[in-house]
């Protein structure tokens, strides 16, 4: 087992390009190369500086490497392939510029994750499994055969690739040569799925992992009392690895059962956070996970 493991701009509270309540970014990069990281995801598409040269000298200064990056958008629909394509090159333009490789390709959310009102079918029909399929292709051919890159398509709540009968769905669906799979711990515990189990049934198409945890007893409240996910994420319900209900002891056997070999990128939601709040949080996810045999 060889563990490439990073943290994201998402464990600092950071969700969007801009946004006066995220941490800012050059403060992002100290703190997390503060806390023992060596590799970053870069966050949402302008969250880091965009232009090649800048971001490569800051990235130095600080020991820091890129290791991926996301593209979230509403892949069954058509209209939004030309914004979709745009950015696709441009986050993968940017990748090659600094020596990376993944892209992180994510559903956009069926739901306001703010207030939880239904903005589109929580399911799709034949057809629109059809469109999420051909776009993901489309988008992997552009990744791969341009750029080199490696695509691994991530699972979220509230989309259209979140429960493991969607996910395994799209597996079947989709070229192994061409799409892989980002699996979530966090997100697939949310869920209701058991991602230990997961990642045993399907290492050969998981070469990348994002790594958090879920509070079993906000789980709990956030499904009796129906709250939205960004109201749920800002009361903690995605929680530090040593403590809610994936079990980091036994997805690290699977680790070493299936000799993995990728980067594993802690990733724990918090929006919003205030601005002392990840780097502690960071520096003990980062003891942790060596002190189980993690990273």
């Amino acid at each position: 087992m060889r563990i490439q493991l990073a943290s994201a701009p998402d464990s600092w509270g950071v969700w969007f390009p801009e946004d006066s309540r995220q941490t800012p970014w050059n403060r992002f990069l100290d703190e997390v190369a503060q806390a023992g990281y060596e590799w970053i995801e870069l966050g949402p598409y302008g969250y880091l500086p965009t232009n090649p040269s800048t971001l490569k000298i800051e990235l130095q200064r600080r020991g820091l490497k890129a290791c991926g990056t996301f593209i979230m958008r509403h892949l069954e629909d058509q209209e939004d392939w030309p914004q979709l394509e745009r950015e696709v090159t441009a986050v993968s333009e940017l990748l090659a510029e600094l020596g990376a490789r993944y892209v992180v390709l994510i559903d956009d959310t069926h739901t306001n994750l703010f207030n939880g009102e239904s903005v589109r079918a929580a399911r799709l029909d034949e057809s629109g499994r059809q469109r999420l399929v051909d776009t993901t292709q489309r988008v992997a051919r552009i990744v791969h055969q341009r750029f080199g890159h490696k695509l691994v398509v991530h699972p979220h709540a509230d989309t259209h690739i979140e429960y493991e009968d969607q996910i395994e769905a799209l597996l079947a669906a989709t070229d192994p040569a061409l799409v892989s799979l980002c699996l979530d711990t966090g997100h697939h515990a949310y869920a209701g799925g058991d991602p230990v189990a997961f990642l045993r049934k399907h290492h050969s198409r998981i070469p990348y992992l994002h790594l958090k945890n879920v509070d079993p007893e906000m789980q709990r409240r956030v499904k009796a009392q129906g709250i939205p996910f960004a109201q749920a994420v800002a009361r903690d319900m995605f929680c530090e690895p040593s403590m809610g209900v994936v079990d980091f002891e036994a997805l690290r056997d699977v680790l070493t059962e299936i000799d993995y070999q990728g980067f594993a990128v802690v990733e724990q939601d918090m929006f919003p956070a205030p601005f002392e709040k990840p780097l502690p949080i960071a520096k003990r996810t980062r003891d942790y996970l060596a002190s189980i045999g993690l990273g």
